[in-house]
């Protein structure tokens, strides 16, 4: 699944080839804003916001957010796609470049002005230059869900997708059922800033320090295989904020130990 440093390398590439240049061809395949037509206008930026990307392109704003399977294509023009054009549902196009949106989620055209509306619930993002990683531990810090979902709230912290809360907080030592309002708050989310910010330079992410295939995560992933630290078994288990929201979870119990004092919580370590 995309997650923050994805979603910001999706932005800044796509930045790097409209930014500053002339829509020749703008074609919205969405309900809503299907009419929607910006050619003619310039691209200001294309900024990453979290998890969603935001072509700023002269007084509009195109929202669009990767979800499970979205991806964003850059083309020369006339080059035949590598995806269905069925799947395409937003296209940007100057005269040097075309970029291809293929099953993108909450695609929608809107005055730039606006984008509170669809953006101003984020939480703080650790791959903005506005990054507050103390407002980001006081939300965590005043949730009472467990700490891997409220991780995954993106109203708490921007970005942290499934795979980044499984090994920070293997890495941090918690269990991924511990309240949030019962761990270090400010410290797990400043290594996970750095995690992800580490990530960045590199079309891959890994955890380990070992970028080799299979080698670059803790946990996530290895569900009852060897824990690499301490060799007991991994488990896995899902949790989520609602029956439709839930997420596959990876711990050690050896290095992630239960919460004593919470009987359902020990009862699964």
């Amino acid at each position: 699944m995309p997650e923050g440093d994805t979603v910001y390398r999706t932005a800044h590439h796509l930045h790097s080839v409209l930014a500053g240049s002339e829509i020749v061809r703008f074609d919205v395949r969405v309900p809503g804003s299907a009419t929607a037509d910006l050619s003619g206008q310039r691209v200001r930026e294309v900024v990453p916001r979290g998890k969603h990307i935001l072509h700023r392109i002269g007084d509009h704003t195109l929202h669009s957010h990767l979800k499970m399977e979205g991806a964003w294509h850059i083309y020369r023009p006339g080059t035949r796609w590598r995806a269905p054009t069925y799947a395409a549902r937003a296209i940007v196009a100057t005269a040097q470049w075309e970029t291809v949106g293929f099953d993108l989620a909450m695609v929608e055209v809107l005055p730039t002005r606006d984008e509170a509306r669809l953006v101003g619930h984020l939480g703080p993002d650790p791959l903005s230059d506005a990054w507050d990683a103390r407002e980001a531990a006081r939300r965590l810090n005043v949730d009472t869900r467990p700490v891997h979902v409220a991780l995954l709230d993106q109203r708490n912290v921007a970005g942290f997708g499934n795979e980044y809360a499984n090994e920070l907080l293997f890495v941090r030592g918690i269990h991924p059922e511990t309240p949030a309002t019962a761990v270090d708050a400010l410290a797990l989310v400043e290594l996970g800033a750095r995690m992800i910010r580490q990530n960045l330079p590199g079309p891959g992410r890994t955890f380990t320090g070992d970028s080799r295939a299979g080698r670059g995560t803790w946990v996530y992933g290895r569900e009852r295989r060897a824990c690499r630290r301490c060799g007991t078994t991994v488990r896995a288990t899902t949790l989520g904020a609602s029956p439709t929201s839930q997420r596959n979870v990876f711990w050690c119990p050896r290095c992630q130990p239960a919460v004593r004092d919470d009987p359902a919580t020990a009862a699964r370590s």
